[in-house]
């Protein structure tokens, strides 16, 4: 077995990413064509509702040989629906390649990328592409990455054009610092071609090779020695110094090309193989993790796990089976490696996040980041009462699959609330439990979540509720916190001494009702509840003493107590420039406010401010209106109160 790099793909929607990961694989030889976003035939992109979009939502997993390693790499979805996916994947890597479009430049989940790479500390090499775009700016998009994203790129590989323009038909080759060569497309690949002294491309990669050694002379005192007195530094000492280099904050190595060409992609993998730093030392009493969870109609349910530990065929645990996993078929494997990715087929449900003991036991352990934003609810009911089993399970799943869909359950009625982060993963909710699942639902129009907030310091209140034996009495007073905070905070005396099992029910029962809000548009935030009297019986039922705080929750905080804030996204859109009169004036009509604008005389770009509640529709519309040439990103700015 060779050495294991696991590595992501992150970038902005339509930077090219599922296409650079199609072309790695053609490139390594794991596909005999590779597939294009644009056609619907992406390898990673395996569900129908990824394809029809063109967009990456769950996380794609392949495999590839590349200069004596063993890459598991993770193509996860750039829609800012889908965030959830991105931190489960990033959980699992060693390094990562964030893909920036030299057309559009560092754009706002490029930055929100970068950012959470940042801080899991996760070494990334960038690639920039669309260089075949006759739109592209190389310089441009290395000067963005130096302002926004806070470092000095080191430029490892280039493409070469025609004298008269760059556009598709005049890329020519690349420049590869590394190898010192040119490479030239044979057969869709590129190869390595040795330049001739007298050439003038010999002239571009001196100046590329000498400006990635000064930087690595930074971190080799070696190559400072040499690079001073004017002399050559070897190749293996180079990448001494790069390796270094790319464990730093102040420089990054990027990669310029054209994935949909396949030019720069070679250099890139290379790049990847000298890099990265080898997965890390794992517990010796852990089989490993569940990084991921996937449906497949004809598999059942499928887990993506990272293993921790080396085990034969006689070694690993009853009722657990390992796999490859390409698109949606299954190869079995004999052994499993550390820090390899596998897919795993078991008797018992697993959980997203859980680890698993040598013997195939289950440690629960809280997921990172597993925070999300929902801002959307709607209602689903079965169209037929048969189905209500069945749906209820197949709901669960996909709340499982995905840590930032909520389902909140209402049986006594018949119906269940879905919790979405926006309006594309409720439309592929919907879709999968139609299609994966043979689920028929009704949903409602969906509606937006709000936040309330108190507006006032709450007195105490007195509530009481007694079955048979048992009494629980209780006073509870709240003030709301700065607005800053959206905490739900528990304070008194009673708790300093509270057993465990008792003060586990009261903070779920404050939690609960919090959640569900008073007025029934969003949850209730920034409040701290001050439990200033609590008696019960010792033996009291832990659900009794829930309903005892709910209750008091419902007398303590009335309608007239809460104001209501609402979310408000903030638009990136880039037009050609004849639809941004159009664009500009849907804006206004939506009451959004323009902070932003853009242009060149070709395309126009605007950042905005928007209700989320004056957003539906948009993808409709903006696709509709422009006929496709234009694109935008959304992301959750802040909430703001509601003026009467």
């Amino acid at each position: 077995m060779f050495p294991i790099r696991n590595i992501a793909i992150l970038a902005h929607v339509d930077a090219g990413k599922t296409t650079l990961s199609e072309r790695i694989l053609f490139s390594a030889g794991e596909v005999r064509l590779p597939g294009d976003v644009e056609d619907g035939l992406a390898t990673m992109d395996y569900l129908p509702e990824e394809r029809k979009r063109g967009i990456t939502i769950e996380s794609g997993v392949a495999h590839f040989e590349w200069r004596k390693l063993w890459f598991n790499f993770i193509d996860t979805p750039g829609h800012v629906d889908f965030g959830a996916e991105v931190d489960m994947a990033l959980s699992a890597v060693d390094g990562a390649v964030l893909v920036i479009s030299a057309v559009d430049g560092v754009e706002t989940q490029t930055l929100s990328a970068w950012k959470k790479l940042r801080s899991k500390g996760i070494r990334t090499l960038i690639f920039i592409n669309k260089l075949d775009n006759p739109n592209c700016a190389l310089d441009d998009t290395l000067i963005a990455i130096e302002e926004h994203l806070g470092v000095r790129p080191v430029l490892l590989s280039s493409p070469e054009f025609s004298e008269a323009n760059s556009s598709v038909s005049q890329i020519q080759s690349e420049l590869d610092v590394i190898s010192g060569m040119r490479l030239v497309l044979e057969n869709g690949k590129e190869e390595p071609q040795k330049l001739s002294a007298n050439d003038v491309a010999q002239t571009r990669l001196n100046e590329m090779t000498k400006e990635a050694v000064e930087a690595a002379s930074e971190y080799d005192d070696e190559i400072l020695e040499l690079a001073l007195n004017g002399e050559t530094v070897p190749p293996k000492m180079l990448l001494r110094g790069l390796f270094a280099l790319a464990a730093a904050d102040k420089y990054v190595l990027c990669y310029a090309g054209s994935a949909k060409q396949n030019l720069g992609v070679r250099s890139l993998m290379t790049g990847l193989s000298f890099f990265l730093p080898p997965p890390p030392k794992f517990p010796k009493k852990y089989l490993g993790e569940v990084v991921r969870l996937r449906h497949f109609s004809d598999l059942g349910e499928i887990a993506i796990f990272r293993s921790m530990a080396k085990l034969s065929h006689d070694q690993i645990p009853a009722g657990f089976a390992f796999y490859r996993l390409k698109a949606s078929t299954l190869f079995p494997v004999e052994e499993i490696f550390p820090g390899d990715i596998y897919a795993l087929r078991s008797q018992n449900r697993l959980a997203l996040g859980e680890l698993l003991t040598l013997k195939g036991n289950a440690v629960k352990r809280e997921i990172e980041n597993a925070e999300y934003n929902s801002l959307l609810q709607t209602r689903l009911e079965c169209l037929r009462e048969s189905d209500y089993h069945q749906v209820a399970e197949s709901l669960d799943l996909l709340a499982r699959m995905d840590p930032s869909i909520r389902i909140i359950s209402r049986p006594e009625a018949g119906y269940w609330l879905l919790y979405t982060v926006g309006e594309v993963q409720l439309e592929v909710v919907l879709e999968r439990l139609k299609r994966e699942f043979g689920c028929e639902v009704h949903a409602g129009s969906p509606e937006v979540l709000w936040q309330e907030r108190l507006t006032q310091e709450l007195k105490p209140v007195e509530n009481s509720f007694q079955a048979g034996p048992f009494k629980v009495s209780l006073e509870l007073a709240a003030k709301p916190l700065p607005e800053s905070e959206k905490d739900i905070r528990l304070s008194g005396e009673f708790l300093e001494n509270a057993p465990h099992e008792i003060l586990a029910g009261i903070r779920s029962a404050l939690l609960e009702s919090a959640q569900n809000g008073i007025l029934g548009k969003g949850s209730l935030v920034g409040v701290e509840f001050e439990l200033v009297r609590f008696d019960s019986e010792c033996k009291t039922p832990i659900p009794m003493i829930k309903k005892a705080c709910s209750d008091a929750v419902a007398k303590l905080i009335r309608p007239s107590d809460v104001v209501l804030y609402e979310p408000f996204m903030e638009l990136s859109l880039e037009c050609p420039a004849e639809y941004a009169g159009m664009l500009s004036g849907d804006i206004l009509a939506r009451e959004g406010k323009i902070v932003g604008v853009n242009g060149d005389g070709v395309m126009h770009s605007f950042v905005a401010e928007l209700p989320l509640r004056k957003l539906f529709g948009y993808a409709t519309a903006v696709r509709s209106g422009c006929k496709g040439r234009a694109q935008y990103s959304l992301k959750l700015l802040d909430y703001r109160k509601v003026r009467n």
